[in-house]
């Protein structure tokens, strides 16, 4: 076999599964929103662009931008929280550094239920949180907590951080202190050397970790009924209703084009970005 053909063979396992579980659900879905809803449910094999054109109704619009609201708001501050934390161990000794690794991803290997949940027994009325606040000789009315749109925040920022350390993380462990050194040497304080030299370099990594961040919450639909308490609808709560409550597949899978289509809108803005921030390599050997 030659040299050419190798690689090819190797990828033809992972491809196939890509393409099985992957590519034809996602044809399947693509091609069930141009069809009609049948009159007790199920699907009328008529052809129709109305499911398209109900996403786009002010009602069902509004629920698109509070999600994306919520999923900005939830990177913005999972980006802020997850380069700090990267930042302080990619500065810890390097024989250090994998153990914090260690800690910083340890939540994965409970169920992401048990870690929302944990959420719920920590923001209740005679949760943790209220029994400190209590404990110190705060005896004020302390604002609702769960069931809100800040408990969603919380929960969607916790159970993805990880994501964003280890996005983080990559980029400031290869960073060549050389080059932050030469910084210093030439008179530029610590603060101006992290904001010319340090950021601008490791900007792919917040920019994955804000994509990654941004694609699992805006489609997440268990944080937002069991921390949200059902005060509120996110685009992945309104998508499970129209599969197993409404009944309605082909509007169901309508919203879920339009979703995938902004996932990957987002995901093309994160690969300029890491191509600009690389100089533009992976253009100049295209």
């Amino acid at each position: 076999m030659s040299a050419d053909r190798r690689p090819l063979l190797l990828m033809t396992p992972a491809m196939i599964w890509l393409f099985g579980l992957m590519v034809v659900p996602c044809a399947l879905i693509l091609v069930l929103a141009f069809f009609r809803r049948g009159l007790y449910g199920g699907i009328e094999y008529t052809w129709t662009l109305e499911n398209l054109a109900l996403v786009f109704d002010p009602l069902y619009f509004r629920i698109f931008l509070k999600s994306a609201g919520i999923a900005g708001l939830s990177a913005a501050i999972a980006c802020v929280l997850g380069y700090a934390a990267a930042y302080a161990i990619a500065a810890m000794p390097r024989r250090h550094q994998p153990m914090l690794l260690f800690f910083a991803v340890l939540p994965f290997w409970s169920n992401y239920l048990v870690r929302t949940y944990a959420w719920i027994v920590l923001l209740n009325r005679e949760g943790l949180i209220v029994n400190l606040a209590r404990w110190v000789g705060y005896e004020g009315e302390l604002p609702q907590m769960l069931y809100s749109e800040q408990a969603v925040v919380i929960g969607l920022v916790y159970n993805y951080l990880p994501f964003v350390i280890l996005s983080c993380y990559a980029p400031l462990s290869r960073l060549n202190p050389e080059v932050t050194e030469a910084s210093r040497d030439l008179g530029a304080s610590a603060w101006t050397t992290f904001r010319r030299v340090t950021l601008p370099m490791t900007v792919p990594g917040i920019a994955t970790g804000f994509v990654f961040v941004f694609v699992l919450s805006i489609g997440n639909f268990v944080t937002p009924a069991l921390l949200g308490g059902g005060q509120f609808q996110m685009i992945g709560n309104l998508v499970y209703a129209q599969f197993l409550t409404a009944n309605d597949w082909p509007f169901g899978a309508a919203l879920s084009m339009v979703l995938i289509a902004v996932m990957l809108g987002l995901l093309m803005g994160q690969a300029v970005i890491a191509d600009r921030a690389s100089g533009g390599k992976g253009a100049r050997d295209g």
